[in-house]
């Protein structure tokens, strides 16, 4: 490892004060070849713990104090692919939402359909628009899933009922807009355990006695087909 010039001169006033006090004495240069050497040495050592003296204590222990190495950046931290979507907290902190017709269509159909539901009925009810994307069923994209429609009716009622979808609460439609914003860029979908369907208590479709039920979240009940 590396020391600078402070660290070196600190291990050089540590050498001179662990010395004895003989170390400032001469020696007979006709006895010893070394003895000039010696000489000069000692002298520097007695002017070396001379200057130490003079010095205040703080400032002398700060000379020994070892140099510390530039700490590196600490890495900013770096939310899961999608992040913590059914953390309130978390979905605040985001920016406005946007995005193209898919984020739109998942957008409304939160807002519409579940935003009574609170964060995690909303984003259990996107992982079921998002399931049966991936589904061989359904159609293949979110817009389609959302606006499907067969002889029965439509598979979200709000498409169908009429109702102009005028927005009305637009923090519930930002709230709405960030989850399904998460949900899109990859959000884990761990709420429903793969639920293709869901409904109310207040209905019975036929389909709830053939489906798995995987989850109950605010006022659905989530099922998974097959």
């Amino acid at each position: 490892m590396l020391v600078n010039k402070n660290w070196a001169r600190s291990l050089f006033v540590l050498l001179a004060l662990s010395m004895p006090a003989q170390a400032e004495t001469t020696v007979s240069q006709a006895n010893d070849p070394t003895a000039a050497i010696d000489s000069r040495f000692a002298g520097a050592l007695g002017a070396e713990r001379a200057a130490l003296g003079a010095l205040a204590p703080g400032r002398l222990s700060k000379a020994l104090v070892e140099p510390q190495a530039t700490a590196g950046r600490k890495a900013a931290s770096i939310p899961a692919k999608g992040g913590n979507v059914v953390d309130a907290s978390w979905l605040a902190s985001q920016p406005a939402a946007t995005g193209d017709a898919q984020w739109q269509c998942l957008t409304e159909a939160l807002y519409f359909e579940a935003r009574g539901e609170g964060v995690r009925g909303q984003v259990a009810v996107a992982e079921v628009i998002l399931n049966r994307v991936d589904a061989p069923a359904f159609p293949k994209s979110i817009c389609g899933v959302v606006n499907q429609a067969n002889d029965r009716g439509c598979q979200f009622s709000y498409t169908c009922d009429g109702k102009p979808e005028a927005v009305a609460d637009r923090a519930a439609y930002g709230l709405a807009g960030r989850i399904a914003r998460a949900m899109i860029d990859g959000a884990p979908r761990q709420l429903t355990d793969g639920a293709t369907h869901f409904h109310t208590p207040k209905v019975r479709p036929d389909w709830s006695a053939r489906f798995a039920q995987t989850a109950t979240i605010g006022s659905h009940i989530f099922y998974r087909a097959g």
